[in-house]
């Protein structure tokens, strides 16, 4: 196979190609500028109708009136009698007040393990975060566990705020609930 000398080629070479399809370019669109002239024409037709058509009369009516003002009020209202002052300060207002059941406490619980060593890193991990954690040992009818648990919060929402302070440092997957 020839190598091809693409670099010191002829921009314009027509090898193997008819010289129509070359030489051959998309006609102006004529249509679209006549569209284009006759729009702008009968945009300034229309302009020159206005203004040659219009009533002097009336033009000049329009140019003699004053601008229309409304008129100002200067009657302002009465000032009420001194019984009504004293009406609104002797006057109660009733609500009813609902107080709001707390749950009660919560606590979190971030893993149950195992190992103790296991436990032991987890909370140390928690500690790095600025959180206290402890270490609770449960037997069970499948062996011994190690849970992680934090609290107990006086509302969910501050529990829910030491969440996601370990969802920064990547612990994810602790529970909250009511303090057992």
């Amino acid at each position: 196979m020839a190598q091809h000398d693409y670099i010191n080629r002829k921009p314009n070479s027509n090898k193997g190609k008819n010289n129509k399809q070359v030489s051959q370019r998309k006609p102006f669109p004529v249509f679209l500028a006549f569209a284009a002239l006759v729009l702008i024409s009968g945009f300034i037709y229309g302009l020159w109708y206005i203004k040659t058509n219009a009533d002097p009369v009336h033009v000049k009516q329009v140019q003699k009136q004053p601008p229309i003002t409304q008129p100002v009020e200067t009657a302002l209202e009465k000032p009420r009698p001194p019984e009504f002052l004293e009406e609104i300060k002797s006057h109660e207002i009733k609500v009813d007040v609902k107080e709001i059941k707390r749950k009660g406490p919560y606590q979190m619980q971030c893993a149950s393990l195992r190992k103790y060593s296991e436990a032991e890193a987890l909370k140390a991990k928690i500690a790095f975060a600025g959180l206290v954690a402890e270490i609770r040992r449960t037997e069970g009818s499948n062996g011994v566990w190690y849970r992680v648990r934090l609290g107990p919060y006086d509302s969910k929402r501050k529990a829910e705020s030491d969440k996601n302070k370990l969802k920064r440092i990547h612990i994810v997957g602790c529970a909250i609930w009511g303090w057992t």
